[in-house]
């Protein structure tokens, strides 16, 4: 019988997300993917007190997807971590575009996020709305302690 597999795919722009992906990663035995915009944010991009910002007009659009740069082979895995930074009380546009362009019935959908002191909101409704309805949703961690990484894994049967 084949192990499941399991992979731990992020959006990082400050490196922060990206850390808290590679400590999950490690934990897990899991197969690391970034999920990179098309077209790279800058920090212009990112300035979320201009509100011509990419970023802003991004998050005040719900129906905004920002393109993928290149998509996972989804179908080698059982179960899979979602990582992402919390803006505006959400997450990123991206992710969703990740979560709608694949298939996750009847996989295990992991949440993480990393933030400077905002909770998840309404973040795990929003996202579970994207995927399909066998997938197996956990309820969305926020990542503030790479230490107690590898025990909130454990906890998670991996």
């Amino acid at each position: 019988m084949q192990q499941p597999k399991t992979l731990v795919a992020y959006f990082s722009c400050s490196g922060v997300t990206a850390k808290a992906a590679e400590a999950i990663a490690r934990a897990a035995g899991a197969d690391l993917f970034e999920i990179r915009p098309a077209v790279p944010y800058t920090q212009a991009d990112l300035n979320w007190t201009d509100k011509q910002s990419r970023s802003t007009i991004e998050m005040n659009d719900p129906s905004c997807r920002p393109a993928i740069a290149e998509k996972a082979d989804m179908e080698r895995y059982d179960t899979v971590f979602v990582g992402f930074p919390i803006w505006w009380y959400v997450a990123p546009r991206i992710v969703e575009t990740f979560l709608e362009s694949y298939d996750f019935s009847g996989k295990r959908v992991i949440p993480f996020f990393t933030s400077g002191g905002s909770s998840a909101g309404k973040t795990d409704e929003i996202l579970r709305a994207r995927c399909a309805p066998s997938v197996r949703w956990e309820t969305s961690r926020r990542i503030t302690d790479l230490g107690a990484v590898k025990s909130w894994v454990a906890s998670l049967g991996l």
